[in-house]
């Protein structure tokens, strides 16, 4: 488990450390917080995409789960909880579903 955990972030950290030094020089750049956007751009596609193909397409069947996921998200964006309770209400609600047979 420690290969795989040093195999999964060893590289990353690793590029970091390398960019530190060169970092306030890269910031100069009038194009720098150009670049970055577009970095944070193409991550946050990643990270839809990811949620979209693996999350969405096998865990929401019906429309009780999406019920169950619309409600998870304005409780999520309405409230400053913490997201183990919208985990815990998505569980309980989908155990309640299942359990009634809707």
């Amino acid at each position: 488990a420690a290969v795989a955990l040093l195999a999964i972030f060893l590289p990353g950290f690793l590029l970091m450390a390398s960019m530190l030094p060169l970092w306030g020089q890269v910031a100069r750049f009038a194009a720098a917080p150009r670049v970055l956007a577009g970095i944070n751009a193409a991550v946050v596609g990643l990270l839809a995409a990811a949620l979209y193909d693996p999350v969405l397409k096998t865990a929401v069947e019906t429309r009780t789960d999406v019920l169950i996921a619309a409600v998870a998200t304005v409780f999520l964006l309405l409230t400053r909880r913490s997201p183990l309770w919208v985990v815990a209400w998505c569980v309980g609600a989908s155990m309640a579903t299942r359990l009634l047979g809707s």
